[in-house]
């Protein structure tokens, strides 16, 4: 048996997060379960918390790599918490254990993830019309490199399924 593959979902954390997204992530965390991947988050609320449920509710494994240093911080849907006490510098450390990143929405937190993603060339796909800084990036590149382009998709299981091509090209 080999390495599963790890697939970090970003987006809205609590403030931001609209019940479109949290149904989107829910149905991201779902579908990953489904391929038996790892669902990687930063374990927190919003769009991380409703993809951790729907992994938890498809039987899935789900690691939160948390800023603070207390892991009782986490979501309830976090299987494994990893506490990294380092604040928003975690937001490197999500894009390194992935193997692709599904993007969900999102404000700030999520465009520094995305760019971490994006230095170290990790594939990415955007659910379309969930609005966010990184809806001017879908189906384009962040940057005139073109290290890795951020593919836009229409709904959860497009998502997993483009996520799980471009991890295994």
């Amino acid at each position: 048996m080999g390495k599963k593959r790890q697939i970090l979902v970003i987006g809205h954390n609590t403030n931001g997060c609209t019940p479109e997204h949290e149904k989107v992530a829910y149905d991201v965390g779902m579908e990953i379960a489904k391929s038996d991947s790892v669902l990687i988050t930063g374990g927190l609320g919003g769009v991380m918390t409703a993809a951790a449920h729907g992994a938890k509710d498809g039987n899935g494994l789900t690691v939160g790599i948390i800023p603070q240093d207390d892991a009782s911080e986490a979501n309830e849907f976090c299987d494994i918490v990893i506490p990294t006490g380092m604040g928003l510098t975690r937001d490197f450390l999500n894009a390194l254990t992935a193997d692709g990143v599904i993007i969900v929405g999102g404000a700030s937190g999520t465009l520094s993830e995305v760019c971490a993603a994006y230095m170290n060339k990790k594939p990415m796909v955007a659910i379309r019309n969930l609005n966010g800084p990184v809806a001017q990036y879908i189906d384009g590149y962040i940057d005139h490199r073109e290290n890795v382009k951020i593919i836009g998709v229409d709904n959860a299981k497009d998502a997993v399924k483009k996520i799980l091509e471009l991890i295994t090209a």
